[in-house]
C-alpha cells in the first residue's frame, strides 16, 4: 500500500556527470506535498543567494504531481521550478501532455540538475539506471525534430521533454516542451535548460505508483467523469461572442458556475474564447492600448472559434484528462500539423498585434512551438515593437527594412523568425519586452507592459481585477493561472473551507463593486494562490478545479491517495506555506516585491477614453498591501514577517 508519492528525489549534477538519488521523510510531503511545493522546499536552501539564473549555481528541478498515476482525474500535469533568467525571481512552468507519470514511473518525484555540462548532453532514465548521453547530434534541431529521433531510439513507450533553438540560444522567453508542442513555457526556464546544456529528458520507467486507497480514489473519479460528460449543446461559436457583447454592455455581472466554461472547453477547447473576450473587455488589444472598438466582430472573425476547430481531425488528451480541450490540427505549408493554437496564442499573435490572418495563427503557433519559445511573450514583444515602430522609435533601419505596421503579417513572421534565430533586431526582442527596452531606450519603456520583466497574459485586469493582483503579487510574477475574481467564483471553495467569502453561482452585482481594494477581494485573492499551491502540488489542472471543489474533489482526492485525514482548512495551510516559501525565495535573492506590481497601462492608468473598460482603473497598491495582510506578510513591503514564518515552520534566512 502506497501514499501515492515515490518518496525519492533525483538529482543530476551536470558539471561532473554524477547522479545521488535522495529520500524524501514523509513530514515534507505532508508540509509541502509534491510537484511545485516539493520543488520550493529544495530550491529555497539550495539555489545559493545571488546565484546568476543562467549560471551552474542555479537548480532546474523537473517534478510530478502528489495526485498524478493515482487514478485521479485532470492529474497529468509536471512542472519545471528554478530562478528564473526573466524575472529574477521564483520560476516555474507549467504543462500537460504525457511526461509528469513518466517522472514517477522512473520511480522518483522530482528530477533535479545541478550545474553546467560542457557539451551537450540529454538525460535517460528507466526504471534500472540514469545515464547522461551526448546530444551533439540533436542541438540546433527543433523540439519536434529532437522527440522523433529519441522517439526512434528509445520506442514509443519513452516520454520526452527538450528544448529547441530558441532555449539553446537562451531566448529569456523559451521554454520545454513534450508530446510535439505541449510548452511550459513561462519564466524563461528554456533559456536555464540551454545554459546547462541539457538539451532533452527522456523517461522511459515502469515502476507502479501505489495510491493508499484506490477503491476511494477510482469513486470519487467516477462521481467527478459525470460532471465532465455532462453537456448541453452550444450552438455556433458566434453566440458566444455575442455573450461577450452582452457581459459588456450589461451593468451588472453574474457569478459564474465552471460547469459553463467546461461545456465550453469540451466544444471548442481554449479558443472558445477567442471572439468572447476581446467582446468582454477580457482581451487586451493593439498592445493594450485597444479595445474592441478597434478589434471587432469582423475583424475577430478571423479567430472564430468554429473557424479554428475546422482544421482539428483529432482531439488530443492530457494524461488522465477526460475532457481533452486540446486538438491536433492540419496544416498547408511546411509542415503537415500543429497542436491546436489556444487562446492565449491566438490572442497573442492575433489581437494584440492586430494580425487577421487566420493561416498565419497556426503557422507562428507551429514556429514557437518547434523554436521552444513563449507564444505568450512573443506576440506581445512583437505588439510592443509595432507600438514603438508607430511611435516612430524604431525605423526601418532598426527592423532590418520590416515594416512593422499594425497587422502586417508579412513582416510579423519575419520578425518572429529573426527572434527565434537571435538575428538582427530579433536578437534584442528575444528576450522580452523589458529587456529590448532597456537597450533600445528612447522612451520605448513607456510602451512595456510587464510584471516584474514577464508580459501579462491575454486577460485584462481593467475587465477583472483578481488579474491585476495575481500578476503583481505572485512570486512568479505576470501569471494568470493562479486566481481571478473569476476563478475564484468557479473554484467555490467556500463549499468545503470555513471562513472565506461565498459567492453562489448565477448571484449578480454591480460591476463597479469589483473594483474596491475590500479584505472581501484580499481574502478570495489570497484563497486563490493558497488553492493553486495545492494543486500544483497535486498535478491537477487548473481546467479541471474550474468545476469547482465539490465535483472536482481535490481534497478528498488527496486525502485518499495518502491516507492522510486532513480537513481542507489543512490544506490550505499547506497552500500557504508553499506561497510565504516562494515569497522568501525572492527576499532571500534581493527581489522587492513592489517592484513586481504591473504595468500603469495595464491597470488603466490613465484610463481607457473608450471600449469595454472605458473609466476604469485598478487600485493596485492597496489592493497589494490587502493580500499582503492576508498572508501575514508586512503589508507596505510585501515580506514574510518573522511570526508568519515561525507559525508556518519555515526557517527562512534573508
Amino acid at each position: 500500500m502506497g501514499r501515492g508519492y515515490m518518496g525519492k528525489i533525483l538529482t543530476v549534477d551536470l558539471s561532473n556527470g554524477e547522479f545521488r538519488e535522495e529520500a524524501i521523510p514523509d513530514e515534507i510531503y505532508e508540509k509541502y506535498l509534491s510537484g511545485l511545493g516539493l520543488a520550493a522546499y529544495l530550491l529555497y536552501d539550495r539555489i545559493p543567494k545571488g546565484a546568476d539564473p543562467l549560471g551552474p549555481e542555479n537548480i532546474l528541478g523537473f517534478v510530478s504531481g502528489l495526485l498524478t498515476g493515482t487514478g485521479s482525474l485532470f492529474a497529468g500535469r509536471w512542472m519545471v521550478a528554478g530562478k528564473s533568467p526573466l524575472t529574477g525571481t521564483w520560476g516555474d512552468a507549467n504543462c500537460g501532455g504525457s511526461f509528469s507519470p513518466a517522472i514517477k514511473r522512473c520511480g522518483y518525484d522530482g528530477i533535479f540538475f545541478e550545474g553546467a555540462s560542457d557539451r551537450p548532453v540529454y538525460l535517460y532514465v528507466d526504471s534500472r539506471k540514469a545515464e547522461l548521453k551526448d546530444a551533439s547530434h540533436l542541438w540546433g534541431k527543433d523540439t519536434v525534430e529532437t522527440e522523433e529521433l529519441l522517439q526512434e531510439k528509445y520506442g514509443p513507450g519513452a516520454r520526452i521533454a527538450v528544448i529547441g533553438p530558441a532555449g539553446e540560444k537562451l531566448s529569456l522567453i523559451s521554454g520545454i516542451s513534450n508530446d510535439k508542442g505541449r510548452i511550459a513555457a513561462r519564466s524563461g526556464l528554456g533559456a536555464v535548460m540551454g545554459s546547462k546544456k541539457l538539451k532533452a529528458m527522456v523517461l522511459n520507467g515502469k515502476k507502479r505508483i501505489r495510491p493508499f486507497d484506490q477503491k476511494a480514489v477510482h469513486k470519487l473519479s467516477r462521481t467527478c467523469n459525470k460532471w465532465v460528460r455532462f453537456q448541453v449543446p452550444l450552438g455556433p461559436s458566434i453566440i458566444t461572442a455575442l455573450l461577450g457583447t452582452l457581459l459588456r454592455i450589461l451593468p451588472t455581472a453574474m457569478a459564474m458556475d465552471g460547469l459553463i466554461y467546461k461545456m465550453i472547453l469540451r466544444q471548442w477547447g481554449t479558443g472558445g474564447l477567442n471572439q468572447m473576450s476581446p467582446e468582454w473587455g477580457d482581451s487586451p488589444l493593439m498592445n493594450w492600448k485597444g479595445s474592441n472598438v478597434d478589434w471587432p466582430l469582423k475583424k475577430s472573425k478571423s479567430a472564430d472559434p468554429d473557424l479554428i476547430k475546422k482544421s482539428e481531425y483529432v482531439k488530443y488528451h492530457c494524461y488522465s484528462c477526460p475532457l481533452g480541450c486540446g486538438g491536433k490540427c492540419s496544416m498547408t505549408g511546411k509542415y503537415a500539423e500543429t497542436h491546436k493554437p489556444e487562446y492565449e496564442s491566438v490572442l497573442a499573435l492575433g489581437g494584440l498585434c492586430m494580425n487577421e490572418d487566420t493561416d498565419s495563427l497556426f503557422y507562428l503557433n507551429e514556429i514557437l512551438n518547434r523554436a521552444g519559445m513563449d507564444t505568450i511573450s512573443a506576440g506581445a514583444t512583437v505588439a510592443w515593437a509595432m507600438e514603438c515602430f508607430e511611435k516612430g522609435i524604431l525605423t526601418r533601419e532598426d527592423t532590418d527594412g520590416l515594416d512593422l505596421s499594425w497587422g502586417n503579417t508579412s513582416a510579423m513572421v519575419s520578425l518572429i523568425h529573426k527572434m527565434i534565430d537571435r538575428d538582427g533586431i530579433g536578437d534584442i526582442l528575444a528576450d522580452g519586452s523589458r529587456i529590448a527596452a532597456q537597450k533600445i531606450g528612447r522612451g520605448s519603456d513607456l510602451y512595456t507592459v510587464h510584471a516584474g520583466g514577464q508580459e501579462p497574459a491575454m486577460h485584462d485586469g481593467r475587465q477583472d481585477p483578481g488579474f491585476a493582483i495575481h500578476y503583481s503579487v505572485e512570486p512568479a510574477p505576470g501569471r494568470h493561472t493562479i486566481g481571478a475574481q473569476l476563478y475564484y467564483e468557479m473554484f467555490q471553495l467556500w463549499k468545503k473551507v470555513k471562513g472565506i467569502p461565498k459567492k453562489w453561482p448565477f448571484q449578480i452585482y454591480h460591476k463597479n463593486s469589483k473594483y474596491k481594494a475590500s479584505k472581501e477581494h484580499a481574502l478570495s485573492a489570497a484563497s486563490c494562490s493558497k488553492y493553486m499551491n495545492v494543486v500544483n502540488g497535486s498535478g491537477l489542472c487548473m481546467f479541471g478545479t474550474f468545476l469547482g471543489v465539490t465535483r472536482t474533489p481535490t481534497f478528498d482526492w488527496l486525502n485518499a491517495a495518502t491516507g492522510w485525514n486532513k480537513k481542507p482548512e489543512d490544506y490550505m495551510e499547506i497552500g500557504e506555506r508553499i506561497q510565504t516559501l516562494k515569497q522568501a525565495f525572492n527576499i532571500k535573492h534581493g527581489i522587492d516585491p513592489r517592484a513586481n506590481r504591473l504595468s500603469d497601462r495595464a491597470l488603466g492608468i490613465p484610463p481607457q477614453a473608450e471600449g469595454a473598460n472605458k473609466g476604469r482603473s485598478v487600485l493596485i497598491e492597496q489592493m497589494m498591501e490587502a493580500y499582503w495582510k492576508e498572508f501575514g506578510w508586512d503589508a507596505s513591503t510585501g515580506r514574510p514577517t518573522s511570526e508568519t514564518l515561525a507559525r508556518l515552520g519555515i526557517s527562512a534566512h534573508f
